[in-house]
């Protein structure tokens, strides 16, 4: 599939950047599809999966893959729409919700702009971070998402916030221990690659 995905890297991330843009632009100008999406986003499952996206958005970023990096972003976005509404919503949540809807579709300030574009901003630094191999930087960042998740939360929506403490740390820890295996098997593998190059380089001799 990487192969697949390597052949047509550019198409493919050129294809997912439409379709998020196009995801985008149909939430935010058809009312009956937006409210679709949010009874069904009141479903917790669609919060404890989304910060999981981060370990296949990190894994394309480490290996150069802008249509990896785009079909994960897409798949992040249309995941709240993916698990039906639950029969009973904590009060927490539907508040929380409530708060981040008025936020989107109240009066856009520029202090509000330059805070909503804190978020691509700092999935770019990520994504950067791991396409140049440095994973703990990719850690520090995602520390830095995850505080920065729970601090607007709670800035905005008060004890309602609370509510995302737990996705957003359950999703940090599994994300960060993902990365952290990476760096073993990665210093595990280079000594094996430059043992197999000597034999080879031997050999030929």
């Amino acid at each position: 599939m990487m192969a697949v995905i390597k052949k047509y890297d550019t198409f493919i991330a050129i294809l997912f950047a439409g379709l998020i843009m196009l995801f985008i632009a149909a939430a935010f100008t058809t009312p009956s599809f937006w409210d679709w999406l949010w009874q069904r986003h009141h479903n917790q499952l669609s919060w404890y999966i989304r910060p999981l996206f981060l370990i296949p958005f990190c894994w394309f970023a480490y290996r150069r893959s802008w249509a990896g990096i785009m079909m994960v972003i897409f798949l992040t976005l249309t995941s709240m729409g993916w698990f039906a509404p639950p029969d009973e919503t904590n009060l927490q949540v539907q508040q929380f919700l409530q708060v981040e809807q008025q936020y989107l579709r109240g009066e856009w300030t520029l202090s509000k702009i330059f805070l909503t574009l804190l978020i691509p901003l700092s999935f770019t630094t990520l994504a950067m971070a791991l396409w140049w191999r440095n994973i703990w930087l990719g850690v520090i960042v995602m520390a830095l998402m995850a505080a920065g998740k729970l601090l607007w939360s709670i800035t905005f929506s008060g004890e309602a916030g609370l509510a995302v403490i737990a996705p957003a740390t359950i999703g940090f820890v599994l994300c960060s221990g993902c990365l952290w295996l990476v760096t073993v098997l990665s210093r595990r593998r280079i000594p094996r690659v430059k043992k197999n190059n000597f034999i080879k380089k031997e050999s030929n001799r």
